[in-house]
């Protein structure tokens, strides 16, 4: 009844498969299909997303509810689009129970073939921690101490790979029963968990949810770099912005409501940077619920009010809108996830926030007007001036080899500190570090030199070329052997005095940087200044410029006016 109103009044459906929240009975019936915790506790209904991605109950029941929904509705004319799941992940980002266990072990097996090469890989002579069998493997689970992080590190990936299987079991049920249409899911930014990168291939179209917080007056950088990586998942086909409020949510401290314009800025953001749809959740507000507060389309209040008048002004705007093309960088960051999953592990010379720190570099690009996607370590590099790739602690044989390639080409690439350090199994190379990346970028790391989080502005790096000047470094103080760089800055005062911050080599036709700590926002500014050499004015800050094929978008993130005297 409902596709068919829809369909009368010209309006298309995309279709979820409702497979995100099993009904209570479900878990009474089948308690297997319940997750747990590290700790062995069990994920009980009452909310939503209570399920184990690997029970085979669960399986068995989403895939009969899926294959009944496809069935009746793959040919309606009103299905434009299939949802599967939601936010996969979101509430239970990690499963670690007994299916878990047996499914680990499975997935462990095909990617080793024999226990004596996973023993290798995860280094388990030490801490008495070798496996005769796969059979002897449990998840990370609550252990006295630190966990083997090779183990973590897989088990990560085995779970992205477990959602994403749910994913595809979904899909295929849909093609099998006649739906042609688009499938997707929609993903969550940056989210921790999932490597979307994986995922983007399998999906005929990137879908994303958007909630920056109004009360976070720096919310809309993060909310550009999010834009850029969406995009960056599939370049060649423009992406949903499937899910935002209209004004506030519900689930924070402090629900502020969207300031008079912010909504319709940010969704012109989004618009700007690549998405050919603006959505949101939800459509009627709830009467009842843990989502009863959280604002949509048609408010409690009614169509008398501010949030019911901006969306249908929104409405008219994007309709207004000439035909959009792609949105062209030249310059790439690299947000690689399984990176920052190691690099976010215990037991590493200083705690790093990967996210926090490949946002910043993001953020000084945004305030010099520089557009970037951001993209995979092992991503195809070649249609980019410069490339900014800090913190690839974690670097593949693969990604390695475009870095370079990159450099010969004519790029202008920057890495450090903390790259080339591991392998994929998160083990050194034999060689010590910058085992890959050393012979092109012209030098050696020898020591890490954490510096204290506590004061993080005990080193100076004053550089004496390209106007650069001085800025802080943080985290780390790296001791550097220079073979074949040119140093361009150097730390003053403290263990480093004197040695190496900054260098530069020249490769090819490139340029290969190599930064031997954490630059502060000045030194982040002057470096993206040397590295990308952007032309033209920066952008104001607290707003930015990014042109779309023939539209050129100005969008002012800020309460105050801004004069906007040409293209």
């Amino acid at each position: 009844r409902v596709l068919d109103l829809l369909h009368a009044q010209g309006i298309g459906a995309c279709l979820a498969t409702a497979t995100a929240s099993p009904p209570p009975w479900a878990g009474i019936r089948y308690p297997g299909l319940l997750p747990e915790d590290r700790d062995g506790s069990r994920f009980w209904h009452g909310s939503r997303q209570a399920y184990s991605p690997t029970s085979p109950d669960y399986l068995r029941l989403s895939a009969e509810l899926v294959t009944a929904i496809a069935g009746r509705y793959a040919s309606h004319p009103a299905v434009r689009l299939w949802h599967v799941n939601n936010e996969f992940g979101c509430h239970l980002p990690a499963d670690y129970s007994d299916n878990a266990a047996r499914a680990f072990r499975v997935w462990l097996a095909e990617r080793y073939g024999q226990i004596e090469a996973l023993n290798d890989a995860w280094g388990t002579q030490f801490w008495s921690q070798r496996y005769g069998s796969f059979d002897e493997i449990v998840p990370p689970r609550k252990a006295p101490y630190s966990l083997n992080p090779a183990g973590v590190l897989d088990f990560k990936r085995f779970t992205s790979d477990s959602l994403l299987n749910l994913f595809l079991n979904e899909k295929r049920i849909i093609r099998e029963a006649g739906g042609g249409q688009p499938v997707t899911t929609n993903f969550m930014g940056a989210f921790e968990p999932l490597d979307y990168h994986r995922w983007a291939p399998h999906l005929d179209v990137i879908a994303d949810d958007s909630y920056p917080d109004p009360n976070d007056p720096d919310a809309w950088r993060a909310a550009a770099f999010t834009r850029d990586l969406i995009r960056s998942l599939k370049p060649d086909t423009p992406w949903l912005l499937m899910e935002q409020a209209t004004n506030a949510v519900n689930w924070r401290p402090s629900n502020a409501p969207k300031a008079p314009g912010q909504m319709a800025a940010l969704s012109m953001q989004a618009v700007a940077r690549g998405a050919d749809a603006v959505m949101f959740f939800q459509w009627r507000q709830s009467r009842a619920g843990s989502e009863k507060f959280h604002s949509a389309m048609l408010p409690h209040a009614g169509t008398g009010t501010d949030t019911w008048r901006s969306v249908v002004q929104l409405g008219t705007d994007l309709e207004a809108l000439p035909a959009l093309g792609r949105v062209g960088a030249r310059v790439a960051v690299v947000y690689d996830w399984e990176n920052r999953w190691a690099v976010e592990q215990p037991d590493h010379p200083v705690a790093l926030d990967y996210l926090a720190e490949v946002q910043r570099w993001h953020s000084a690009l945004l305030d010099e007007g520089v557009l970037v996607d951001v993209v995979d370590a092992e991503a195809d590099l070649s249609g980019y001036d410069a490339v900014f790739a800090p913190l690839l602690y974690l670097l593949t044989e693969r990604a390695a080899d475009g870095l370079k390639a990159a450099v010969a080409r004519g790029a202008a690439v920057l890495t450090g500190p903390f790259s080339d350090v591991v392998d994929e199994h998160d083990r050194f190379r034999h060689g010590g570090f910058t085992t890959q990346l050393g012979d092109v970028w012209g030098v050696r790391v020898t020591e890490f030199g954490a510096l204290a989080l506590s004061a993080p502005g005990q080193q100076r790096a004053p550089v004496d070329v390209g106007g650069l000047g001085a800025f802080d470094g943080t985290h780390f103080a790296e001791e550097l052997t220079v073979d074949s760089a040119e140093v361009i800055a150097r730390f003053q005062g403290g263990r480093t005095d004197a040695m190496p911050a900054v260098t530069m080599r020249a490769h090819g036709e490139g340029r290969a940087f190599y930064v031997a700590t954490i630059p502060d926002d000045a030194g982040l500014r002057a470096l993206v200044r040397m590295v990308a050499r952007p032309t033209g004015p920066a952008p104001r800050l607290g707003t930015e410029t990014v042109r779309r094929g023939e539209v050129t978008f100005e969008i002012d993130h800020e309460a105050h006016t801004v004069a906007v005297t040409g293209p």
